[in-house]
């Protein structure tokens, strides 16, 4: 996508040597990698994937599946699962048992990408939740029934596209209707950190419920 933090971060590491992005930003699995969360004794929330998307076309059936064996044996976690591939996460949805403990997530960044939606709504995911980030867009019709939760956020960086306060306000009064956990990140920019996260002067942090107490 434009702007693409994750292309940026795998050509800086690819300069320093780092042997995992030999090849850049290019599609490759680590077999090495995947029992990492085994080891943390400590519950916590796990971001999976963060520099690449699972469902990618060219990330083999059987390693997705892999990734949900150690998911599913780690259930003292809570992953969050996070792709625009909305078309192959429910084509393959058949082939997966989602775990309790695995939450699946669509990115939205505007209303052309509603069609995501309906994507995650067909999968068997006990925990749905759609990214709004960076919302590039108004979005008058969201149509997130079935979906726990919202994080929506604006674009960060020196080419940061601009987010309005009316696009936020309209999502978060729909999830307050609704009843869905809403969770309102950044407002980005070329200093994310001096824009803050306040919306209407308080901080959104609301989360879905976990399935399983994490403490």
């Amino acid at each position: 996508c434009e702007n693409c933090y994750a292309a940026a971060m795998a050509r800086r590491l690819q300069a320093m040597g780092m042997p995992k992005y030999k090849n850049g930003f290019q599609v490759a699995t680590h077999q090495c990698a995947l029992e990492i969360p085994l080891h943390w004794k400590k519950p916590r929330f796990v971001f999976v994937n963060s520099m690449g998307d699972l469902f990618h076309d060219e990330v083999p059936l059987a390693f997705i599946l892999r990734v949900f064996e150690v998911m599913r044996s780690a259930n003292w976690h809570v992953f969050q699962l996070l792709t625009k591939r909305s078309e192959r996460l429910a084509e393959l949805d058949g082939e997966i048992d989602w775990p309790a403990n695995v939450w699946a997530g669509v990115t939205v960044e505007d209303s052309d990408f509603l069609y995501r939606v309906s994507h995650l709504r067909r999968t068997s995911a006990h925990v749905k939740f759609i990214s709004f980030e960076p919302l590039l867009g108004p979005i008058e019709h969201p149509g997130l029934d079935g979906v726990n939760w919202a994080v929506v956020g604006g674009e960060s960086g020196p080419r940061a596209r601009p987010i309005k306060k009316e696009w936020v306000t309209s999502l978060r009064d729909y999830c307050l209707q609704k009843e869905i956990a809403f969770f309102f990140k950044q407002w980005g920019g070329r200093n994310k950190k001096a824009n803050g996260r306040e919306l209407e002067g308080k901080v959104w942090d609301q989360m879905p419920e976990p399935a399983f107490a994490l403490s």
